[in-house]
């Protein structure tokens, strides 16, 4: 695990705080007034908050801005005695959000932030108030207009099938640059040692690798299907829709095809609005944070 007290130079000045309730030592930033609107920032991978480092002053300027790092992530702890599964990962999420007491959420979730939050939310319609997607798929829309794999899952498939997956992603701790560039990674500009620092530290060895192994395996062996088929069953899909929604999509995205993104979104909210840019990629909140933050700001004052 990180040390609570890393910044990164500087470039990570927000508080650590932690909570237990998930059965592991679980990091998140907790940001603004504590009576404010709650904004619940959700990454993916490899990264982890500090995806999110841009955006959160300035939403915390107007909200409450909860960034968690999700098992295995971040300066959250890595335990080797759990499954690392869309499912185990959102039965975190709620002991979290139970745990903090959240309600009238805003989610935003970005990869595999999105069939986190939406499996949530649709199990949960009443503690959410809005949702942000951006980069990522609920998983419940249904629409594939682009059915072949995209370069990251075709990358996935073939050192899966060759055994070498495990040993590739076994060294995010120096090749987190490179696997972010192939899921999309177009803000160059970005990387300094504080960056790559930031990115590298939650890997030291194999071990710490686990979460960013397993997140692909789960799409790649339709490991998540079940959990999510049961969310479409067991939730409230009618709730889920009537939640007020927005979409920012970066175009040159390389993990999930910007197509099936866009049409997964149009499935559940038809009328909500969808802005992309073609200059961001995968990692949008890397790409363009002050426009995101806008975006977020305008959506949050259309729909008090």
């Amino acid at each position: 695990m990180i040390q609570a007290n890393e910044t990164f130079g500087g470039t990570w000045p927000f508080k650590a705080n932690f909570c237990d309730a998930a059965g592991f030592k679980q990091h998140y930033v907790d940001e603004g007034p504590s009576d404010g609107e709650v904004i619940l920032c959700l990454h993916g991978e490899p990264t982890w908050g500090y995806l999110y480092r841009h955006m959160i002053p300035e939403l915390a300027a107007h909200a409450r801005v909860i960034v968690p790092d999700h098992m295995g992530f971040g300066k959250s702890e890595t335990p080797q005695n759990r499954e690392y599964t869309l499912q185990t990962h959102v039965e975190n999420l709620i002991a979290f959000i139970d745990d903090l007491e959240l309600s009238d959420i805003t989610l935003v979730l970005q990869d595999w932030g999105g069939p986190m939050g939406a499996a949530y939310a649709i199990r949960n319609p009443d503690k959410i108030k809005r949702i942000v997607m951006m980069n990522t798929l609920t998983g419940y829309g249904g629409a594939t207009p682009k059915p072949e794999r995209s370069p990251w899952f075709e990358w996935i498939a073939k050192h899966e099938e060759a055994d070498t997956l495990r040993g590739v992603l076994g060294e995010l701790g120096t090749t987190v640059l490179s696997i972010m560039k192939l899921l999309g990674f177009e803000n160059s500009a970005a990387v300094n040692r504080d960056w790559l620092d930031a990115y590298q530290a939650p890997f030291p060895d194999r071990a710490a690798c686990v979460g960013g192994i397993e997140f692909p395996l789960d799409v790649h062996y339709g490991r998540m299907v079940p959990f999510i088929v049961d969310g479409l069953k067991t939730g409230n899909l009618e709730k889920l829709q009537a939640k007020p929604a927005m979409m920012a999509e970066g175009l040159q995205d390389r993990a999930i095809w910007p197509e099936n993104a866009i049409a997964d979104f149009k499935a559940i909210w038809p009328d909500a609005p969808v802005t992309t840019f073609d200059n961001a990629g995968h990692f949008i909140q890397e790409d363009v944070p002050q426009a995101l933050v806008s975006l977020i700001h305008h959506f949050m004052q259309t729909h008090p």
